[in-house]
């Protein structure tokens, strides 16, 4: 502080001190809305948990997700216009609805020049043996049994009934048998496959990423073209 600002009274240094701060702030919004959005797009259960911490600790404004889990009827309509207004509230996004199918492509388009990470497990089984015993632990009995149709229509996430919702829009499995091994192992190769296929000329638009992978984290911000004083992912909600 120099001694011109030493000189002031206490309540004018007060205020400039705040003055500084606020002014500090609106600095360091402007130079994180420079960056180029960020979108996870692989699915639950894949390390975007962790990858949005990675990107908190890179300075990213991360969306809010529990806001944006009232996107969800949008995106079942179809209904784009309210994920792409949500876009313009932070520079980073992931899970429900970004990670969801055709939401990367409406993206690509409304946010061009956007930074895509697909998220993945070494493969499906990994995938489907972890979400089956996180849900069993939200909405079951915690002993690695999925829940059962009656238990997803009586559980909370957002408001009662969304895991079934949810579970109904994405994995097309009988209702006697929501988590369906094979039907949600097909989900989440299509959705890998789908991803791969239409980033397929544009390497430096999409990551694809094993978190739990040795040197995934030096991949990650040279991907984005980032310096960080971390050495590696901070892991986040291990199942």
């Amino acid at each position: 502080m120099s001694n011109k600002i030493r000189m002031l009274n206490g309540d004018a240094r007060i205020a400039l001190a705040l003055w500084f701060r606020k002014a500090k702030r609106i600095f360091n919004t402007i130079r994180v809305f420079r960056r180029k959005k960020v979108f996870v797009i692989g699915l639950n259960k894949t390390g975007t948990t962790t990858m949005a911490k990675a990107l908190r600790d890179l300075g990213y404004l991360v969306g809010s997700e529990e806001d944006a889990k009232s996107l969800f009827d949008a995106w079942a309509k179809r209904d784009f216009k309210k994920i792409v207004r949500f876009c313009k509230s932070a520079q980073a996004f992931q899970d429900s609805p970004f990670s969801f199918p055709f939401t990367y492509v409406v993206l690509d388009y409304a946010f061009p020049g956007s930074k895509f990470i697909l998220t993945v497990r070494d493969d499906d089984q990994q995938w489907y043996r972890s979400i089956t015993r996180f849900h069993s632990k939200l909405w079951a009995d915690g002993d690695g049994v999925p829940p059962t149709k009656k238990q997803l229509q009586e559980a909370f996430n957002s408001y009662k009934g969304r895991p079934w919702d949810v579970n109904r829009e994405l994995f097309e499995t009988p209702e006697e048998d929501p988590y369906n091994e094979a039907i949600l192992k097909d989900f989440y190769n299509r959705h890998n496959s789908n991803v791969i296929a239409y980033f397929r000329k544009r390497p430096n638009d999409l990551l694809v990423i094993n978190v739990g992978e040795t040197g995934s984290y030096s991949k990650f911000i040279d991907f984005l073209g980032i310096r960080s004083r971390f050495s590696d992912f901070p892991w986040e909600n291990r199942t």
